[in-house]
């Protein structure tokens, strides 16, 4: 399978059909299984049979969805978890210990900002904050001995760019391992792994499902890294996805790339849109003319994706009239989704840091994130303009 186009990957990656032949992929509801005598169970508790022994480690339905994923997203190995900042958390967790020193970018999910800053120094490892744009930033704070990179581009909320490439030959120098947070682009736009990124983590809850129905996540990276510190640390902490989580993501992996490559579309021509509307003081897209770090985004990405940032004369107060005065752009935190929505980051997904830290990252109180949809684009269009002018 590895050797078929990433669109034939997308239907039938991963796919095992049971003796019954079904055509869609078979959903194993188990918590356990069952052996044939004492020693057949004895043999593969022990690893000298191959087989399935408890859902929280494996399950069919579970293996299917990570094996179509692995192929999607170029990687040796993959192991699916319960949401997206589990797969973060454990990514990071599963690989560190007392007196070793992660080295970040700045501009993160704020759940994200709380791991490395808050969770992770409570068991005596630090993490260093960098501007991600700047490498000599990342060059100066891998001098010091760092065990992990973690960053994510394009960034939560802002759309900043990260030189993939460039940090993981620093991160290679240092001997630290590089960790891509790829939410925003999918394995449809940007492949971390192939650019020297040595693991990647989703929100599969995101684009991956696609319709707002699910909450999972992943880690990808190499065989010895999944299949060793991952996945022992996965087992004994048990955040796993669940059988029913998977098979709807399976379902929707068959249509990725069609969803991001249409809501790309809509999205690269809305924020060509907003950039000349009144009320409006700064419109950010990754493969946009108008972004600082437009000949970066379009060489490690082959699109822009669906999010566009946007922000609005007049502050917090003129923000919020906008997003109230949307139709077809619904307030929520998800992103990523069949339906168009409109987060406000200060106050919601990044409203735990202080306002100092939220200036740090360049997020004012008149940002707005637009996660773009499959709705019309004319009829997005009519809603953003109807809404600028409230």
């Amino acid at each position: 399978m590895s050797e078929l186009r990433p669109k034939t990957n997308q239907v039938r990656g991963g796919l095992e059909r049971s003796s019954f032949g079904e055509t869609a992929e078979a959903l194993y509801l188990t918590s356990g299984y069952v052996y044939e005598t004492a020693e057949e169970a004895a043999a593969t508790f022990k690893g000298d049979i191959d087989g399935y022994i408890y859902s929280r480690y494996g399950n069919p339905t579970v293996s299917v969805f990570e094996e179509r994923l692995r192929l999607l997203d170029g990687a040796e190995a993959c192991r699916a978890t319960a949401s997206g900042m589990a797969a973060v958390f454990a990514a990071l967790a599963c690989n560190l210990e007392a007196g070793d020193r992660v080295v970040a970018s700045r501009s993160l999910f704020g759940s994200t900002l709380a791991v490395l800053g808050t969770l992770l120094p409570r068991w005596g490892i630090d993490t260093e904050l960098v501007d991600g744009r700047d490498l000599d930033a990342w060059e100066a704070a891998l001098t010091t001995p760092t065990k992990m990179v973690f960053l994510e581009t394009p960034s939560n909320p802002l759309l900043e760019i990260v030189d993939i490439a460039a940090v993981a030959e620093r991160a290679r120098a240092a001997r630290a391992l590089v960790v891509a947070d790829n939410v925003f682009a999918t394995p449809v736009l940007q492949r971390p792994i192939e650019l020297g990124a040595d693991v990647v983590v989703y929100s599969t809850t995101k684009h991956l499902d696609g319709q707002g129905r699910t909450m999972g996540g992943a880690v990808l990276g190499s065989a010895q890294y999944i299949d060793g510190p991952f996945k022992e640390f996965q087992r004994h902490t048990g955040p796993t996805m669940s059988p029913f989580t998977a098979w709807i993501l399976a379902k929707s992996l068959e249509t990725l790339d069609l969803r991001v490559a249409q809501q790309s579309r809509t999205a690269a021509e809305l924020a060509a849109f907003l950039q000349s509307r009144p009320g409006v003081l700064e419109t950010r897209y990754p493969t946009a003319d108008g972004h600082p770090q437009v000949e970066l985004a379009r060489r490690q990405m082959s699109g822009g994706g669906s999010m566009v940032a946007v922000e609005i004369d007049g502050g917090r107060a003129a923000a919020f009239r906008f997003m109230n005065a949307l139709r077809f752009f619904d307030i929520s935190n998800n992103l990523g989704d069949a339906k168009s929505l409109a987060t406000h980051p200060a106050t919601t997904t990044h409203s735990r840091l202080t306002p100092e830290e939220r200036a740090a990252v360049g997020i004012s109180d008149g940002f707005v994130r637009l996660s773009i949809g499959l709705e019309d684009v004319e009829d997005l269009k009519e809603d953003l303009a109807q809404a600028l002018g409230a």
